[in-house]
């Protein structure tokens, strides 16, 4: 089974590539997945499933790991669907066809993972930390969005990509200003943070 799961996880990245669909670098699962271990995660909330490699991950990483996930895009839902039932890992992971501002969930979790739509971060984050437990942590993925955030604006063309990457300098901010959580930016893949929620 392992061995199958290891050409599973090829099949997907390679499809990822050859479809454009962007999921997490390597160094950046393997960040993700070992502070699951360390911290002995059971309950993840992922805002943006794409076509389901890094709910996947997770659930590999640990047999007590579940996981929510939210994605509105049909195409990488249905892909998603198709690939967590590859791994016969439907019992443990849930997926919700929705635009995750617009969903409201009563559950908590140990971890909010959000790897959706960069502008929206600052929603996503204010949206679902109520729904962590008291000991809980948010991990955002692609902070440096393709080392754009660290280069001058002046130097990125795209008037959208500009747009984007100032919102995720906003999101930088927030989380620095954020008297709630203890941020750390890790130079790990893409850019991750880790905000810990302060005990009151």
């Amino acid at each position: 089974m392992v061995n199958n799961n290891y050409a599973l996880i090829k099949e997907i990245r390679e499809y990822a590539k050859l479809n454009k669909v962007p999921i997490m670098q390597d160094e950046g699962i393997d960040f993700l997945t070992t502070f699951i271990i360390k911290h002995q995660i059971k309950d993840v909330l992922e805002i943006g499933t794409a076509i389901g490699y890094s709910a996947i991950m997770m659930c590999l990483c640990s047999p007590n790991v579940r996981v929510t996930s939210i994605e509105r895009d049909e195409k990488k839902y249905l892909e998603a669907v198709k690939n967590i039932k590859k791994f016969h890992l439907e019992d443990r992971i849930t997926l919700i066809f929705n635009d995750a501002l617009n969903v409201k969930l009563d559950d908590k979790y140990d971890l909010v993972f959000i790897d959706a739509a960069k502008a929206q971060n600052i929603r996503f984050f204010e949206l679902y930390e109520r729904n962590l437990k008291d000991v809980g942590y948010i991990i955002t993925d692609n902070i440096y969005f393709h080392g754009l955030v660290k280069q001058n604006e002046k130097e990125i063309k795209s008037r959208n990509i500009r747009g984007i990457v100032r919102k995720i300098k906003d999101y930088i901010n927030f989380l620095k200003d954020n008297v709630n959580y203890e941020t750390t930016i890790y130079d790990a893949g893409d850019g991750i943070s880790v905000s810990i929620k302060k005990s009151k």
